[in-house]
């Protein structure tokens, strides 16, 4: 048995190299194919007369491109590093601010990102972001215009409320920007963002308007005037202070934000109106500064809730949340509760509308305000005032400030018809809130109507329907008074001194 399977073996062998022969033999014979004639790529396109509405917006963007691409330039920026900052200087995880590519080495080693700007003067004023330049060392920030000359620019002026700078280079004869009117600015029109994303020089994207006067709150600046032109043209790290223009050609924004999760685009970008920026331009320019005129009032939007509570036929105007102790709105008469209609005549119905408006003033003009209160209107005339630092109460109370203290705190009281509970004001919290009068919010449901509508554990409500809140007993007739579908208007006050208002509809 055993010798027949070597014979076997052995006779397999022999097929396996007789067959390869075979083959080899087969294929060495093969020759190259070459053609005779070489092959003819066909080059008429296959629409000989494209539909000519294509044909003049194709054009149109290339005339913008190569009209507005000159007057772009890329701005270079060396700043002093600094240790634990973002060095992107991204204050929200949502938006994006910065130089691109800004990277910091350690041990304090400089940082280095790129920007853009573009050009408002053939004598080499050039506008650009504030975040781009405003940390820049001396000497530190460098411009490449579009035919690759280089300069060393001067910081002119910077305005951190706009988020606007001016810079300027030594040169003549420079190609300028022509700005539009962003007030004529309409959602759903064509727009190109032209600038140096990602270290993509001259980079031209396009899209439309796709929402006006964006409060984005990008950082936590109160003062910041955020009056945004929202845009789907793809804007990344490095257009920042670019511009964005119409089919004009014109400027009509500068391009400063994204909202994003992942630091890039996603579909969401923001511009600054272009009538703001030459206003702050002019006034750098001239002065190296921006001083602003301030009524000195805390602010919001009013909504449903609060028209209803505050008797107002439907939800419009600005709602004033807190008046600043020696400031224009005190002078004035203003007071907490007050809907601001109208500005000189101009409708209001959004806080950083009325921002706008007002912080294109100085310090000793007067506006004159259309109020909103006790169910009547009225003219009141304001002298603004330049503004002066906040600053911050002196407290005692930390986050738990309104747990129970060692000697006993007063039990609390629980609202079901509001969603919250609240005791009476022990006196550390009266001296760290520094009010004789008012109760501290001991819980609040969660997802309950005052959870919603922002009322917090910690704060202490010192007004219930304009009326002083002494005890819980007087909150408590203040909620009973009240029937489902009713709005109750709190008073609440931090421990930092903060005042606002708290819209609560009774379930």
């Amino acid at each position: 048995m055993k010798k027949k399977s070597v014979i076997a073996a052995g006779l397999l062998v022999v097929f396996a190299l007789a067959f390869g022969g075979i083959l080899i033999a087969s294929f060495s014979g093969i020759k190259t194919i070459i053609a005779n004639t070489p092959i003819e790529f066909k080059s008429t396109p296959p629409i000989t007369n494209p539909n000519p509405t294509l044909k003049a917006l194709n054009e149109g963007f290339m005339d913008i491109s190569k009209a507005v691409t000159p007057t772009v330039v890329n701005i270079d920026v060396t700043a002093a590093a600094k240790k634990n900052e973002n060095p992107q200087g991204q204050n929200s995880p949502f938006f994006f601010f910065g130089p691109d590519g800004q990277q910091q080495a350690p041990d304090d080693a400089p940082s280095r990102g790129t920007g853009t700007g573009f050009i408002i003067s053939a004598d080499g004023y050039i506008l650009t972001n504030n975040h781009v330049v405003k940390e820049a060392k001396e000497n530190g920030i460098k411009v490449q215009l579009n035919d690759k000359r280089e300069y060393i620019a001067h910081l002119i002026g910077t305005d951190p409320n706009t988020d606007v700078a001016v810079i300027k280079i030594d040169a003549t004869d420079l190609p300028v920007a022509s700005l539009g009117n962003s007030d004529d600015v309409q959602v759903g029109q064509w727009v190109i963002a032209v600038g140096n994303p990602l270290q993509l020089n001259s980079t031209v994207t396009s899209g439309i308007i796709s929402a006006l006067g964006r409060n984005i709150q990008i950082d936590q600046n109160s003062y910041a005037i955020n009056n945004f032109i929202q845009t789907d043209a793809v804007i990344n790290p490095g257009n920042s202070g670019g511009p964005l223009v119409d089919i004009n050609g014109s400027v009509i924004g500068i391009n400063s934000a994204i909202k994003t999760q992942s630091g890039f685009y996603q579909g969401y970008g923001f511009a600054i109106p272009i009538n703001i920026a030459k206003s702050v331009a002019t006034e750098l320019i001239k002065s190296g500064k921006i001083t602003r005129g301030y009524i000195g009032v805390s602010i919001k939007d009013v909504d449903v809730k609060e028209a209803k509570g505050l008797g107002l036929d439907k939800a419009s105007g600005v709602l004033i949340q807190d008046v600043v102790k020696g400031g224009a709105g005190e002078d004035a008469g203003l007071r907490v509760g007050d809907i601001i209609i109208s500005v000189d005549g101009k409708n209001v119905d959004a806080a950083n509308q009325l921002q706008t408006l007002v912080g294109t003033k100085r310090p000793g003009e007067e506006v004159v305000l259309k109020l909103f209160r006790d169910g009547k209107t009225m003219d009141q005339t304001v002298k603004l005032k330049a503004r002066e630092e906040t600053k911050t109460n002196d407290t005692s109370l930390n986050d738990n400030s309104n747990k129970n203290e060692q000697n006993g705190t007063p039990s609390s009281k629980s609202f079901d018809k509001a969603g919250f509970s609240a005791a009476e004001l022990t006196a550390a919290q009266k001296k760290a809130f520094d009010s004789e009068s008012g109760v501290v919010v001991t819980s609040v449901k969660k997802y309950s109507e005052a959870f919603d509508r922002g009322l917090r554990e910690g704060l202490a409500i010192v007004e219930a329907d304009k009326k002083s809140i002494s005890s819980v007993d007087q909150l408590e007739s203040a909620i009973n008074s009240k029937s489902k579908g009713d709005v109750l208007i709190l008073k609440v006050k931090s421990p930092q001194g903060q005042v606002s208002l708290v819209a609560i509809e009774i379930q």
